[in-house]
């Protein structure tokens, strides 16, 4: 099928290069001309999109090619972006990193595989002519790189002027404006990146004044009929049927808030009504047949979960009683009996018997393949799913019920606690990346409100 998506993707040189400002100070300013964009990422983060999602007022999306596979990111693009005017694209790190020593996986093919027009965004500080090679280089490294336009970061509005003709002249590609040195706009960062918008609080006013200054020194004209010059998307429809009416528990909150909301649509779609709740804040479960971890920062507040004692003591009850429970990353490490931090135990859920800690570096970072070793809540044994890993803390019980592969080939370890209603694990996983892993726990969870209901109906 094809459908007319007007879009574009900013990206950088690099990590680092102010693309997740600029791009939400863009997203701002597009919106103060009363034009709607849809906002996705490149790639696997949970944190950017966040940002987006603040800005725009309605959820961003990944769209991550390792994870989904090329049609199905086709099709998440169209079926996100057709109800808006532009869909607007960050990429992941710098533009051709990918897997390894290759492209695969990068914003580049992204770009390439949804022939989306692009837009580098470089560090302008302490350069001057020498960005003319980077931007060619950027240019020529690729054939099909399709960057249309360049926006310089951190530099002087005097700077940019002098430079800019002799930088178009160079590379044959087109300035569209600068961003200034804005130091009481940055956004600060933590182990695993941004922190999160929610911990923001003038997160508005900042996005605001990105906003106002790229009206001010960005083409935002330039960069709608950029969008609006990107071919049809082809795409293939996906068909997917409900398969059972239930109710599931999300953990959301400051501690817990990395989901992919595609997977949550995904829920949706096959049935799922999905009730948030605060492992922080909220005292009881609300009325659900399944349970949803998602990760974060359980970490960091340590002491509150610890201390909401009748959260701990109704999640324990109710896995106990076989509810079904998906839980990644700080949501499995919440399940553990204690977190330890230095000289403090703090006692957590403990369903699953272990404990957790932080640790100096990255454990298992990067894309993996998952394969399940015993059936489970998911998937039967030999079930598989594309996921990434990227946590800095580590723990005494990571489980066997996968064996996850290193995409790069280069290693493979036993992953996750499962059952036949338990997956807990680091890896992180989008259930479009396997729709069937996504119907099983859906049906896991029908499967016990219907058990649950025959029990009440002969204790009546």
């Amino acid at each position: 099928m094809l459908g007319n998506i007007p879009r574009i993707m900013i990206t950088g040189s690099n990590s680092g290069s102010g693309k997740t400002t600029i791009t939400c100070g863009i997203l701002k300013a597009l919106i103060n001309k009363k034009i709607r964009p849809a906002a996705f990422k490149s790639g696997p983060d949970y944190i950017d999109p966040m940002f987006h999602s603040k800005v725009v007022g309605a959820k961003s999306r990944n769209l991550d090619l390792f994870m989904l596979g090329e049609e199905t990111v086709k099709y998440l693009l169209f079926k996100n972006a057709c109800q808006g005017d532009i869909a607007v694209l960050e990429g992941a790190m710098g533009f051709y990193d990918g897997l390894g020593k290759t492209t695969e996986g990068s914003a580049y093919e992204l770009a390439a595989i949804t022939k989306t027009p692009v837009i580098l965004v470089v560090n302008g500080k302490g350069a001057a002519l020498s960005l003319a090679a980077l931007i060619k280089g950027f240019k020529e490294f690729r054939r099909a790189s399709n960057i249309q336009g360049v926006i310089l970061n951190n530099v002087k509005p005097m700077s940019y002027i002098f430079y800019k003709e002799v930088i178009e002249q160079e590379t044959g590609i087109k300035l569209l404006g600068y961003m200034p040195n804005m130091e009481d706009c940055g956004f600060e960062s933590r182990h695993l990146g941004l922190i999160t918008a929610e911990e923001i609080s003038d997160l508005q006013c900042i996005v605001d004044k990105l906003a106002t200054q790229a009206a001010e020194s960005i083409d935002l004209e330039a960069i709608w009929k950029l969008a609006q010059a990107a071919p049809a998307l082809e795409y293939e429809e996906q068909d997917i049927k409900p398969v059972a009416k239930v109710k599931i528990a999300l953990a959301r909150d400051k501690a817990f808030c990395f989901y992919y909301q595609d997977a949550l649509d995904l829920l949706a779609e096959l049935g799922a009504e999905l009730i948030p709740f605060s492992p922080l804040i909220d005292k009881k479960l609300p009325p659900c047949d399944g349970i949803i971890l998602g990760g974060g920062y359980p970490e960091v507040y340590a002491a509150e979960l610890a201390g909401n004692k009748t959260m701990l003591e109704e999640i324990k009850t109710a896995l106990a009683t076989q509810m079904p429970c998906f839980a990644e990353c700080g949501g499995f490490m919440y399940l553990l009996e204690n977190y330890k931090e230095k000289n403090k135990i703090y006692k957590w859920v403990g369903t699953i018997k272990g404990e957790t800690f932080m640790t100096t570096g990255l454990k298992h970072f990067g894309y993996i393949t998952l394969e399940a070793q015993k059936s489970n809540v998911l998937t039967k044994a030999g079930g598989k799913i594309n996921a990434h890993e990227f946590h800095y803390s580590d723990s005494s019980a990571n489980g066997d019920g996968f064996l996850a592969c290193k995409a790069s080939g280069r290693g493979q370890w036993p992953v996750a606690n499962v059952t036949d209603t338990m997956y807990a694990g680091y890896p992180h996983m989008h259930l479009w990346g396997n729709i069937d892993f996504a119907r099983s726990f859906v049906k896991a969870c029908a499967k016990y409100k219907k058990n649950l209901g025959e029990q009440g109906d002969k204790k009546c």
